[in-house]
């Protein structure tokens, strides 16, 4: 018995131990007390043209912006001349505070056994002590969607804000919609597709009829609920599915084919629920369907090689503005699935963008307002303007530019740390090599 005793206590002393190394050192930001006016910026608001001028912000809110601003008085200035002011990026896809290291499974969080899990929120598992989330915010990314994955219905995404002690504190939206990875409608004939062209065209039906069977379920469920009221038992998994089916949350559906993107929405259409591709390879292929459903996309990222061999080297480069000229709302991802370390690069996705066919407002207004209006939160954050949530930064120059880098930053007015793990080992080794240096 003691040797039991002894042997837990141990346990419990690496689970403590463990955790602390894979706790990041930032501190949450404190509430703001007083007011904060930033001065002589070039402003960014994405919902009208950018000006030179400022932008007073105060408890959490903007208060005002424009080319003359006064400030009250016992406000912070902050002289901003020559640098930039941007709206908080928004990753419109992610799996940010689900995993840590891909290698090793203990750190990843991001999908429950089952195949049918809608009842599932992604929010309840976030680690806000992720060393990915100072990275990401280093770069201005300070608002993400993060989603579950694995299984036919993946559970329920949610819109958090880069900062926070616990996961209730980076809470924007908790519910954002309901992921699903849906089946591809073609086979395919890539190394890492399991099983003949036949047995997959067996899995892709049976895995529809399932997806067709829940909703089904979830309909009878809805019916009996308002039938007997109380007296009908709570189905957990049933009852997740019922703001979707009213239409207050959408499903996203992981697509990127056209067959398989004309499957969604065909689906969608008779189920007559909302939809969001992600994915969206071949979005311009199937326009005027998306467009005629009002479909919006989120781009699973644009800085990657085409997925054909016939296809140009620049089709991904160019698919955003592809979907523009098409009349397609979309939204740009710097998470390609599995990879949520690389959300850092999501301006530079952006950036990419503008090289191939959209202006600088377009590709800005793709990872800030887009992403927020996709998802249901642009009456809080996405643009600058008054009354929305001061969730913004400064940098030394255009955030397009890779050379530029993020001075100040806050969420909800609160200034947060941009110090991160990449940060701390330059700092380390830089010292390494200036001390051997100085020793020559």
């Amino acid at each position: 018995m003691r040797n039991t005793a002894a042997i837990l206590a141990i346990f419990q002393v690496i689970c403590i131990l463990t955790g602390s190394l894979r706790s990041s050192d930032e501190i949450p930001g404190a509430p703001q007390k007083t007011p904060i006016i930033i001065e002589g910026a070039t402003i960014h608001p994405v919902s009208s043209p950018s000006f030179t001028g400022a932008l007073l912000f105060d408890k959490g809110r903007i208060v005002a912006l424009g080319k003359e601003v006064k400030a009250p008085e016992g406000a912070k200035k902050i002289d901003a001349g020559g640098k930039h002011v941007f709206p908080g990026f928004f990753d419109a896809y992610s799996q940010l505070g689900l995993t840590e290291i891909n290698a090793v499974r203990a750190t990843k969080d991001l999908s429950e056994s089952g195949s049918i899990n809608p009842n599932v929120k992604a929010l309840v598992a976030v680690n806000p002590d992720s060393e990915l989330i100072p990275v990401a915010r280093a770069n201005g990314i300070l608002l993400a969607l993060t989603a579950p994955s694995g299984g036919l219905v993946s559970g329920m995404a949610s819109t958090i804000q880069l900062d926070g002690w616990t996961w209730e504190d980076m809470t924007l939206a908790a519910r954002g919609g309901l992921y699903i990875n849906w089946p591809a409608v073609s086979p395919a004939s890539a190394w890492l597709v399991k099983g003949p062209a036949k047995k997959q065209l067996e899995n892709r039906d049976k895995r529809l009829r399932e997806l067709a069977g829940v909703f089904e379920a979830a309909r009878a469920y809805s019916t009996a609920r308002s039938a007997r009221g109380p007296d009908q038992p709570v189905d957990a998994r049933l009852e997740a599915m019922l703001p979707v089916l009213r239409g207050e949350l959408p499903v996203i559906a992981r697509a990127e084919t056209i067959q398989t993107i004309q499957s969604a929405v065909t689906f969608a259409e008779r189920q007559g629920i909302r939809l969001i591709i992600h994915g969206g390879h071949d979005a311009p292929l199937c326009a005027a369907l998306l467009k005629k459903h009002e479909v919006p996309v989120i781009l699973r990222s644009v800085y990657r090689l085409p997925r054909r061999r016939s296809e140009p080297y620049d089709h991904r480069y160019t698919l955003p503005k592809r979907l523009r000229e098409a009349g397609i709302e979309f939204a740009i991802s710097g998470s390609p699935t599995a990879r949520t370390a690389h959300m850092r690069n999501l301006p530079y996705h952006a950036a990419m963008a503008a090289a191939f066919g959209l202006s600088r407002e377009e590709a800005l207004e793709a990872i800030t307002l887009a992403p927020a209006r996709i998802l249901g939160v642009a009456e809080r954050v996405g643009s600058l303007e008054e009354g929305k949530d001061a969730t913004l930064f400064i940098s030394g120059g255009h955030m397009f530019e890779i050379s530029s880098n993020v001075e100040q930053a806050f969420i909800q007015g609160r200034e947060v740390d941009l110090s991160s793990r990449h940060k701390r080992l330059w700092r380390k080794y830089g010292e390494k090599y200036r001390r051997q240096r100085e020793n020559k």
